[in-house]
C-alpha cells in the first residue's frame, strides 16, 4: 500500500530518476551533431580529474565518436591529491581512451601562483610557510541567516588547525591566485585541441552550471557542455549505466584545489548534492517549500534559506556566464 503524499512523491529522489539509456542516446546524438556540423572538429579533448562528472563526459565522448577520437588529459599540480590521478587513469583504462599527463605545477610556480597565494595568507598569519596547509571554507546560509561567510582554515606543521576570518582583499587575492590553476589547465586542453583539430568538453552538471561553480576562462571555458542540463544525482545514474568504476562514484565530490582536503559543500554549496538537487528542482518547478522540506528532510525555513542562497549565487555569478560585451552587435555574425 502506498500512502505517500503525491506532492511529496513528485519531488522525492525518484522524481529525478531518468532513463539512462535514452538520455545517453540523446546526449551522444547531440554531441555528434555539435561536433560535426556546428564545431566542425574531429574529436574531443577533456581534462579528466577522477571525479564523476568528467568520468561520465569521457564515457559519453567515447560513445559519441569512438574511443580512438578522444584524448584525456591529467593535469596534477603541487596541491593535487595523488588519488585524483590514479582514478583518472582508471577511467581512461576502463573506456580505452588515450591519455597524457601534463604536470602544471612548474608552470604555476613560474607564474607565481603559490607565492601570490601565500603572500595573501601571510597578511593574516605571518608564520605561514613550508609545512603549513590551507583551504577556504564557507559557513553556509543555513547557519548564518542567509549570509555566506568564508573563512581560511590553516593547518600548522604540528597538525594543529585554526580558522581565521579574512578581509575581502585577502579572500579575493587567494581566490585570484588559485584560479590560475583552472585557467592553466584550460590552456593545456586547448593546446591539444588545436593541434588535433578537436573540441574541448566542459564537464559541469546543472547544479554547478546554474550556481556559477566554475572559473571564467578556466573550467568554465569549453566548446560544449554535454551534462549541464543534468542534476548531479542524474549524473550518478548515467555513471552507473555507463560503467564508471565504483571507486569514482563512491568518492565524495571534492574540489581538489587547495592543500587541505575540501568537499564541495564546504567550499560553495549549502548542502550535500542530493539535497541541493531537490531544492534547486523545487525552485525551478515553483513547488511549495513544505513539499521540498519533506522530501529533502529539511525544515521549511531551511528550504527558504537555500532558495535565497541559490538566487543570490545566480545574481552574483551572472558575470561568469556573460560573453564579451560589445557596444553594437555585429549583424553579419548574428546567428552564424
Amino acid at each position: 500500500m502506498n500512502n505517500i503524499n503525491p506532492e511529496i512523491s513528485a519531488v522525492s529522489p525518484i522524481s529525478l530518476t531518468i532513463d539512462p539509456a535514452a538520455e545517453t542516446e540523446r546526449i551522444v546524438a547531440a554531441m555528434r551533431e555539435q561536433l560535426r556540423h556546428t564545431l566542425r572538429r574531429r574529436g574531443f579533448v577533456l581534462g579528466l580529474s577522477g571525479g564523476v562528472d568528467s568520468s561520465v563526459c569521457a564515457a559519453l565522448a567515447a560513445r559519441a565518436v569512438g574511443a580512438q577520437n578522444v584524448l584525456c588529459i591529467f593535469m596534477p599540480e603541487n596541491d593535487s591529491d595523488p588519488e585524483s590521478l590514479t582514478l583518472g587513469r582508471l577511467v581512461a583504462e576502463t573506456f580505452g581512451l588515450a591519455s597524457i599527463v601534463e604536470d602544471i605545477g612548474p608552470s604555476l610556480e613560474a607564474m607565481g601562483c603559490y607565492e601570490r597565494r601565500d603572500a595573501f595568507i601571510k597578511q593574516i598569519e605571518p608564520e605561514f610557510g613550508p609545512g603549513w596547509a590551507s583551504k577556504i571554507v564557507i559557513a553556509n546560509a543555513l547557519a548564518n541567516e542567509g549570509y555566506n561567510i568564508s573563512s581560511l582554515v590553516l593547518q600548522r606543521p604540528d597538525g594543529a588547525t585554526e580558522k581565521l576570518r579574512m578581509p575581502s582583499s585577502v579572500y579575493l587575492g587567494i581566490v585570484a591566485a588559485t584560479n590560475m590553476k583552472q585557467r592553466t589547465r584550460k590552456q593545456i586542453e586547448y593546446y591539444h585541441a588545436d593541434r588535433m583539430n578537436y573540441a574541448v568538453i566542459g564537464t559541469p552538471n546543472l547544479l554547478e552550471y546554474d550556481q556559477g561553480f566554475f572559473v571564467k576562462n578556466g573550467d568554465g571555458a569549453a566548446d560544449l557542455k554535454p551534462i549541464a542540463h543534468l542534476y548531479k544525482s542524474q549524473v550518478y545514474q548515467l555513471a552507473a549505466y555507463l560503467g564508471v568504476p565504483e571507486e569514482i562514484t563512491s568518492r565524495p565530490p571534492t574540489t581538489d584545489t587547495y592543500q587541505l582536503a575540501q568537499t564541495q559543500e564546504e567550499f560553495y554549496f549549502a548542502l550535500p548534492y542530493h539535497q541541493m538537487d531537490q531544492c534547486l528542482y523545487g525552485l525551478n518547478e515553483s513547488l511549495p517549500a513544505a513539499v521540498i522540506a519533506a522530501s529533502a528532510h529539511l525544515s521549511e525555513d531551511q528550504v527558504l534559506r537555500v532558495w535565497r542562497d541559490i538566487r543570490a549565487k545566480r545574481k552574483a555569478t551572472r558575470y561568469l556566464h556573460l560573453g564579451p560585451q560589445l557596444v553594437m552587435p555585429i549583424a553579419e555574425l548574428q546567428g552564424g
